[in-house]
């Protein structure tokens, strides 16, 4: 099967429980899915196919207070009405042990698709297309696999690259100061909010799809909201704190919550990804991207090191490996005890590169339980002008997506000579140095409470270390050298 006929077919199989209808206001995740087992009126939404639009700000059927608008700003979102999904902050309240609970079959419980948060997310976004709020149908997109040792997968899409919103920003600082009068997700309408995403501390998963954003304790709502420029199907942002106008960088609050999102979601086709300024994101307000693709990224099928550490490993349970034999030098953390342990500790390394001006990617794969940290050059490399004509002229400015072995190319011929030895190339330049990359690590290590162990240790356990990873199915630091720094 072809990664076109691969992806066509998942997409056939989602929908949405339309379990909000007259009647339903109030339901715990658990008696929806029971209710989509029981009743037979359930009905799962289908792609439509839409023409190209040029804005977001279409008229909506209602008005609302505000600038009149209906926007994400101060001005509109208080006293508004958004749907709201709220998982249980501790994680205790499982969605397969609810569903056991309920009655449903060993097999349903293990099926991957039981996760309400997936089937609501992707019937919310096909609901968004048949509305006409994307600037281009992205699954009309070619997509195929490049042969070659690593499977790198080929997209073309030119609607991005002539309709994606332009970056705004310098390019050459991690750490940048939010600017309201450049674009930012406060002016984007609530018709592209699929629903916000809440902890809640009352031990269990709901779903209320008519919730006063002034209820509870944020005034400052976390939304997800569609990609209107997508890559692929699925195309999300969630966007942390809406109303505190963050600018784009991570804090442990918000890769808490996106590490939460991607074990909500309970898809190991889903995965969500972090760019820092100066590593391609386009857009200085707070936010991840997620997708669905349905075949293993190829940095997730790469072997890894682990690294040994006597310091912090035992009492967080947190494996932090090193990516070999790929063509972007990495770290991967996996484990944890729980899902706090393995996000402060990936964020204690973000917030280190982002303190010390280095550009940086992350990919969230595994349901939340395996995160890549790249730190990157490509920026830099280019503006020395140390990067080829031939790679520029792509056009491709790789980002985590990119990174990771999705290569979204922008032309037709671009795309018909697609090679790995083009991808190896690219991704080449990204890469830091052996001599950059170690000297990183061990401040990222540090960063993480993490300390590794000497040389001697390290070579005795190497054989058994290495190993290719195979995707499950569902389930105050030291400066850095001036030359790691992204230059004007």
């Amino acid at each position: 099967m072809t990664v076109q006929s691969s992806c066509s077919a998942f997409r056939k199989r989602s929908g949405i429980i339309w379990c909000w209808r007259k009647g339903f206001h109030h339901l715990t995740v658990v008696e929806v899915l029971y209710l989509q087992k029981e009743l037979s009126f359930f009905e799962m939404l289908t792609i439509k196919r839409v023409p190209t639009v040029v804005s977001n700000f279409q008229e909506e059927a209602f008005q609302s207070s505000g600038c009149g608008r209906n926007c994400l700003g101060k001005c509109c979102v208080p006293g508004s009405v958004l749907p709201l999904y709220s998982f249980n902050r501790d994680g205790g309240d499982s969605m397969r042990g609810k569903a056991l609970a309920m009655g449903l079959s060993k097999g349903e419980e293990e099926n991957p698709e039981i996760s309400f948060l997936d089937t609501l997310l992707l019937g919310q976004w096909e609901d968004r297309m048949t509305r006409g709020l994307f600037r281009y149908d992205v699954t009309t997109c070619e997509t195929k696999v490049i042969p070659g040792e690593y499977g790198f997968i080929a997209q073309l899409n030119e609607g991005r690259h002539l309709k994606k919103r332009p970056t705004e920003f310098r390019v050459d600082r991690v750490l940048q100061q939010f600017d309201e009068n450049k674009f930012n997700f406060t002016k984007v309408g609530q018709e592209e909010v699929l629903f916000r995403f809440e902890p809640n501390d009352d031990g269990k998963n709901l779903y209320v799809p008519n919730a006063s954003v002034s209820d509870g304790d944020s005034q400052s709502p976390s939304v997800v909201a569609i990609n209107v420029s997508p890559i692929e199907y699925g195309h999300v942002l969630l966007i942390p704190h809406v109303l505190d106008c963050l600018p784009q960088r991570i804090d442990r609050d918000s890769f808490l919550l996106a590490l939460h999102m991607a074990s909500e979601a309970a898809n190991p086709f889903f995965r969500l990804g972090y760019n820092s300024l100066g590593a391609f994101a386009t857009i200085n307000h707070l936010h991840f991207q997620a997708y669905y693709l349905a075949v293993p990224f190829p940095v997730e099928k790469a072997p890894t090191r682990t690294i040994t550490v006597v310091k912090g490993l035992p009492e967080r349970g947190v494996v932090v490996s090193q990516l070999l034999n790929y063509p972007v030098r990495g770290l991967v953390f996996e484990s944890g005890n729980t899902i706090q342990d393995l996000s402060d500790a990936v964020a204690s390394s973000c917030i280190c590169l982002q303190d010390n001006n280095i550009p940086y990617n992350v990919l969230i794969s595994g349901c939340g339980k395996r995160v890549f940290i790249f730190p990157q050059c490509y920026a830099e490399k280019q503006a020395l002008g140390e990067v080829s004509q031939e790679l520029l002229d792509t056009q491709v400015n790789p980002a985590v997506w990119e990174i990771s072995g999705h290569m979204v190319l922008k032309r037709k011929k671009d795309y018909e000579d697609a090679s790995e030895d083009y991808a190896g190339r690219l991704l080449a330049e990204v890469s830091l140095s052996e001599e950059r990359f170690e000297e990183v690590k061990a401040y990222i290590l540090q960063a993480a409470a993490l300390q590794e162990a000497n040389a001697e240790a390290r070579e005795s356990d190497e054989e058994q270390q290495e190993a290719e990873f195979n995707p499950p199915v569902p389930p105050a630091t030291p400066h850095l050298p001036q030359d790691c720094l992204v230059l004007q």
